[in-house]
């Protein structure tokens, strides 16, 4: 479940444009459960998906 708090152009060019897939994690969601259920953290944290930062330049993480 995703949800934005996007509106009009946004929300249209969202939905018809800027979404290229769509994946369903939810074998994956249990299976992370399970192990943090069974208090296998480190199992549980190497079925997380790899993060990587968000490609910005210096323009946009300057605070004005």
């Amino acid at each position: 479940s995703l949800q934005l708090g996007l509106t009009g152009e946004a929300a249209e060019r969202y939905a018809e444009e800027w979404i290229v897939s769509i994946n369903d994690v939810t074998a994956l969601a249990h299976a992370i459960h399970a192990q943090v259920k069974d208090g296998a953290l480190d199992a549980a944290r190497q079925l997380l998906p790899a993060e990587l930062p968000y490609p910005s330049g210096d323009t946009l993480l300057a605070r004005t």
